[in-house]
């Protein structure tokens, strides 16, 4: 079941089902690589849980909770 980028506990790895963001948003998000069928792994959170750090397509990206929300994955279990 698809969950937001936000939802995903550190060290885990998901795929990129959607971006629900629509507008100039949404465009940037898909333009930062967060497209349907990419991989990411969260590096991490900051104290206070926001922003995420994220690791996708061979770069590192930091994202607010509330960018993380446009974003929907699955769980890749297995993968470390």
């Amino acid at each position: 079941m698809p969950e937001s980028l936000r939802q995903i506990a550190s060290g885990e790895t998901a795929i990129v089902t959607a971006v629900t963001a629509t507008g100039e948003v949404g465009r940037r998000l898909r333009d930062m690589g967060l497209s349907p069928g990419t991989e990411v792994k969260i590096l991490g959170r900051a104290p206070l849980k926001d922003p995420v750090s994220i690791r996708l397509r061979n770069y590192t990206l930091t994202l607010r909770n509330n960018e993380a929300d446009f974003i929907m994955v699955k769980k890749v279990e297995g993968i470390e």
